[in-house]
């Protein structure tokens, strides 16, 4: 397991990652840690991403606010796909672990349609009545960030091994979406899954949340701003044209779409 510890700006953070268990790679694309303390209250514009982001808290709640929707303090919360961003506050501390599943892990952790959860934030205790405030409240009485993970994977493996529900065809084809970086015709996969249009988008719908199309434009979207922010002085024309979009306008559009922001406002905000 690695502990960093950061401070910048008045903010210090304390992060804990490891690796899921291999049980749960494929399932997951990272567990992390986290303790926020600020000397004043945070806020942060989270843009959407091609996978369910999970937040189990067992600190003092964020305030989570998506589109013009009122702003709400869940306690933990799961974060739909869709094409909105959201806000995140915080009076000056925020403490849990943040879980990001692949569509169809989300699907067999939750046991219910992805389209339920689309584009939306859904608090974590209307989605594990029973489970969630047993889980907190052993998380909030340890400080040991190994045991702590142990916990949050434990349950997620007891939850998501229980589930009876193929997902072989779909994560398949989120596969060939991954590799081709979101520049993939969605009407090959159809015909190579021998599906049609509409059942390829139904099954979607159940077990991604979004259709296939939706779900390409953010995998290409979330590879896009991870250039720009690595690139020291990038060219909007050369990020564009690389990362399968028409011209500069057309990159320009979907981060609007996505984040509310232009381009250069993107790249200038902090990406923690």
């Amino acid at each position: 397991m690695r502990v960093e510890r950061i401070a910048r700006d008045g903010i210090s953070w304390e992060l804990a990652s490891r690796a899921p268990c291999a049980p749960l790679r494929r399932h997951l694309h990272s567990l992390v840690g986290f303790d926020e303390r600020s000397q004043q209250p945070c806020s942060r514009r989270e843009f959407p991403e091609p996978w369910l982001v999970v937040i189990i808290e067992f600190g003092p709640p964020l305030r989570v606010t998506m589109g013009a929707d009122a702003a709400r303090n869940p306690g933990g919360f799961a974060a739909g796909l869709g094409d909105r961003h959201a806000i995140t506050q915080h009076e000056g501390h925020s403490c849990g672990v943040q879980v990001d599943l692949t569509p169809t892990g989300a699907r067999r952790l939750f046991g219910i349609p992805m389209s339920e959860l689309s584009g939306r934030i859904v608090g974590l205790r209307e989605l594990f009545p029973l489970e969630y405030d047993v889980l907190i409240e052993r998380l909030a009485a340890t400080s040991d960030w190994g045991v702590r993970l142990d916990l949050v994977e434990a349950f997620l493996l007891w939850r998501i091994e229980r589930a009876r529900i193929d997902t072989a065809r779909v994560d398949w084809a989120v596969a060939q979406i991954e590799r081709a970086a979101g520049r993939l015709d969605v009407g090959w996969l159809a015909r190579e899954l021998g599906y049609s249009h509409k059942h390829l988008i139904a099954l979607f719908r159940d077990q991604v949340g979004i259709p296939p199309k939706l779900l390409a434009r953010l995998v290409r979207f979330e590879r896009m701003i991870s250039a720009a922010r690595a690139a020291r002085a990038p060219g909007w024309t050369e990020l564009a044209l690389g990362h399968g979009y028409f011209d500069q306008a057309h990159l320009a559009r979907d981060v609007k779409r996505f984040t509310g922001l232009t381009p250069t406002e993107v790249r200038a905000l902090d990406p923690r």
